[in-house]
């Protein structure tokens, strides 16, 4: 990720680094920093918080550094004085390089900043450890604890999941209160574990409120706010122009496999591979790893039409016409269902790949290749 930030810093006045707490943000911030003069502000901080009173005059005397500003949820109004210092250094000859800001991906930060800084921010994204990142060798040890740096090097699985309970008891109670939206904590907490149940199932919003008790909009809201926060995804359903009944509703995924195991109470290997989560979960995991690995730009979806024609992920790179079409199966001798095929003459892939938890590279079928995760990961970001 560093190259991608200097390059970024290179060409644009100011640069957003955004993702979940924990994920090694400020770690990356201040390895950039120690690259060229730069000032480091946590706006967590009262002391930090107050140098910036006078955010124009402060800023100024530092117009020769780069400025890391962490944590710019706590300080929002800051976004229009950067506007007008960004402004003047193009008049005075310095265009890009000025400020580098690093928060949570809420729908607050990013309505700020794109209103007041249009034009003059890049957007970055930081997610967890992927398979790409980690290798074979530690495969198992992703896919039970999760990615986030804390979780995944702690020293005993014990300790991994009590990271991890700590983890969402703060977003929940701390966190999210401090973003602004005033959701019971016990509600919100409710929806990502019947999400963590429901790994990778299509979302249906009127189930979800009947059992929380809601009505369909506050689930939406609720669901939004954890899509934002770079804690859920949803994937939409790949359409097309094709003349076939297809699914329009999008599945719905806990982004770290760490945190849906935590939500469920999973605690060990052995746990984890009786528990009826496993092969969602295993997918969820996967489907994370490759769309971070591919290329910034590339389209994520999935295909299923009402026939039961189905392709776990398709993967549309910029710049290329047609998609990757990824199965995704656990286990070490993996099998192509009938659909796959069907799924794949209506969209006419260009690659068509089956991942798996083997690690030989192996043709299933006709121009169709299982492949290992950590290896497709590689492919992709070729």
């Amino acid at each position: 990720m560093s190259p991608e930030i200097t390059a970024a810093l290179a060409e644009a006045p100011a640069v957003a680094l955004l993702g979940p707490r924990q994920v090694g943000k400020t770690t990356l911030a201040l390895e950039v920093a120690r690259t060229r003069p730069s000032v480091y502000l946590d706006l967590e901080s009262e002391a930090d918080r107050a140098k910036l009173a006078e955010p124009e005059l402060y800023l100024a005397q530092h117009a020769d550094k780069l400025v890391i500003l962490d944590e710019i949820q706590r300080t929002p109004g800051l976004f229009r004085p950067l506007r007008g210092l960004i402004d003047a250094g193009r008049r005075g000859g310095r265009r890009k390089g000025r400020f580098f800001v690093l928060g949570p991906a809420s729908i607050d930060l990013l309505k700020q900043s794109s209103e007041s800084l249009a034009g003059r921010i890049r957007y970055l994204e930081l997610g967890p450890f992927d398979a790409g990142e980690v290798g074979r060798e530690r495969l198992d040890a992703l896919w039970l604890r999760g990615g986030f740096p804390e979780s995944l090097l702690a020293d005993s699985d014990a300790a991994s999941l009590r990271w991890r309970l700590d983890f969402i008891r703060t977003y929940l109670e701390r966190d999210i209160p401090q973003l602004g939206p005033r959701i019971p904590a016990e509600t919100l907490r409710r929806l990502w574990t019947m999400l963590a149940h429901q790994q990778g199932g299509l979302l249906n919003a009127a189930a979800l409120a009947r059992s929380l008790a809601v009505d369909g909009k506050t689930v939406a809201s609720y669901l939004d706010l954890l899509v934002d926060l770079l804690l859920v995804r949803r994937l939409t359903p790949w359409h097309g122009n094709v003349k076939k009944r297809l699914v329009k509703s999008p599945k719905v995924y806990v982004r770290d496999s760490g945190l849906v195991h935590a939500l469920l109470g999973i605690g060990d290997q052995e746990a984890l591979l009786a528990h009826p989560i496993a092969g969602a979960s295993w997918e969820g995991m996967a489907i994370e790893s490759l769309i971070a690995a591919a290329p910034e730009g590339t389209e994520a979806h999935f295909f299923r039409s009402a026939a039961g024609a189905e392709i776990d992920l398709l993967l549309k790179r910029p710049g290329e016409r047609r998609p990757w079409a990824i199965e995704i199966k656990r286990g070490l001798a993996p099998k192509i269902e009938r659909g796959f095929h069907l799924a794949c003459e209506t969209v006419g892939p260009a690659y068509r790949r089956v991942v798996y938890s083997g690690t030989e590279r192996f043709p299933l079928a006709e121009g169709v290749e299982a492949v290992s995760l950590p290896e497709l990961c590689q492919e992709l970001a070729a």
